[in-house]
């Protein structure tokens, strides 16, 4: 016959069931749910079946049997409430938190400089390596600045090449179509002699295909100073070239027209391509026009003038070998991790 069961071996029981209780280790949510589920559990929990083995005992020992499990059950809730809360103070710290939307973690890649920006970077150190300063100013014009003030009355023809884009119906405030407004404001704020360069964006509304875009980058430069003349314009242009594409550069200078500009010229340089070659456009130049000095205020029987102006577009095509001026507009990944 098996003995009874008495208020003792309830005891040894739960007493044994305090040291696993201390014991458990509940660094994460699966083993807190499991410790929870071993001795609180409805069906099975540990010291759930010890409270159903109460009504077994004397009568005398049911209340003391009650202290001692409910003490047990005590215990067991009060580490399990602190490992959920440390749990959950884990999830929701700035070191811990987990972002469900963010993409997947991918190994990192290296960035790189867009071919327009190195371009750029390196007109820029040139002339500034040969005493040029650096000019901005703002892209949205007024007439007086964009066109009038560089020699372009409001019934000129050459107003019609710029196509320009208007802010107004006016046709006072527009984009700018060039970065010569830059020279004019440095002219206005300042005296001479003058030796600045003038990078930025212009815009122009232009059909968009493989060799124009609706808008693309400048850099402008002046240079005015007492007797300046057509030979320090080429000096400093083939000081440019030779830099940029090389010191065995070929270049020509082919008469142009320019408003702002008399006499003004186009730089050619001489590429290289599978069975030939052919001469290319890389600027527009000329010593400054009276016109222009007069409208800001400078006296052209004292002072003369050098100005010129590139295309960064069509030298990025020219140094890389790009066919499309689209393609540096794009952001294709495929493209721009080539440089």
């Amino acid at each position: 016959m098996e003995d009874p069961y008495t208020a003792q071996h309830l005891l040894v029981e739960a007493e044994a069931l305090r040291r696993d209780v201390e014991d458990a280790k509940l660094g994460s949510e699966a083993a807190a749910e499991a410790f929870r589920i071993r001795f609180l559990g409805q069906r099975s929990g540990s010291v759930t079946t010890l409270f159903k083995r109460i009504p077994e005992l004397p009568p005398s020992a049911r209340r003391q049997a009650g202290i001692t499990l409910n003490s047990l059950r005590k215990r067991v809730q009060e580490r399990l409430l602190a490992a959920r809360s440390s749990l959950e103070a884990r999830r929701t710290s700035p070191e811990q938190r987990i972002d469900l939307t963010l993409p997947g973690r991918r190994q990192r890649e290296a960035g790189s400089v867009h071919p327009l920006t190195h371009v750029l970077r390196s007109i820029t150190g040139i002339f500034e390596r040969l005493g040029f300063s650096i000019e901005d100013g703002p892209e949205i014009e007024d007439d007086w600045h964009n066109f009038t003030a560089l020699n372009f009355p409001p019934d000129h023809p050459a107003r019609d090449m710029q196509d320009t884009l208007f802010l107004e119906a006016s046709g006072d405030v527009m984009l700018r179509t060039h970065t010569s407004p830059v020279q004019i404001r440095s002219m206005l704020t300042g005296k001479p002699p003058f030796r600045i360069i003038a990078p930025g964006r212009v815009y122009r509304n232009e059909t968009i295909t493989y060799k124009s875009y609706c808008l693309f980058h400048q850099v402008e430069g002046l240079v005015v100073d007492e007797d300046i003349t057509m030979a320090d314009l080429k000096h400093a242009l083939y000081m440019f070239a030779g830099a940029f594409f090389g010191s065995d550069v070929r270049l020509r200078f082919r008469p142009s027209y320019f408003p702002f500009t008399e006499p003004s010229a186009e730089l050619d340089v001489w590429w290289d391509l599978s069975g030939g070659g052919r001469w290319m456009e890389i600027l527009g130049s000329g010593m400054v026009h009276p016109n222009v000095l007069e409208s800001v205020g400078i006296d052209p029987e004292r002072y003369s003038g050098y100005a010129f102006g590139m295309g960064v577009e069509r030298l990025a095509m020219l140094q890389y070998g790009i066919e499309d001026i689209r393609i540096l507009y794009e952001n294709d990944i495929r493209f721009l991790s080539q440089f």
